[in-house]
């Protein structure tokens, strides 16, 4: 007994070619909001991935500098387009402003 060709699961949701995944505006939202809300502790750089910058900031805040500079990013983000969001924070992995 013969099966036709078996395909294997998705991994993982990747965008479509030169294209942003469905989810970009949420994540802009809650990064976003994270930045202005929780920016004094880093969790918008986490969120993002950047857990370097994460723990800089987190140390800065420590300092009250930190806050000001995630009241900051949060405004930036908010204020991107989702095409600039995606290619400055997600593909070109901007860390700071």
């Amino acid at each position: 007994m013969t099966q036709g060709p078996v395909t294997p699961p998705p991994s993982s949701p990747t965008p479509p070619p030169g294209g942003m995944p469905p989810d970009i505006s949420n994540r802009k939202l809650i990064a976003g909001l994270l930045g202005i809300l929780l920016g004094g502790f880093g969790v918008h750089k986490f969120y993002l991935g950047n857990t370097t910058t994460g723990l800089i900031q987190l140390v800065l805040g420590f300092c009250c500098i930190g806050g000001l500079i995630g009241l900051i990013e949060g405004i930036m983000y908010l204020t991107k387009s989702d095409e600039q969001f995606y290619q400055e924070y997600i593909v070109n992995k901007k860390q700071w402003f």
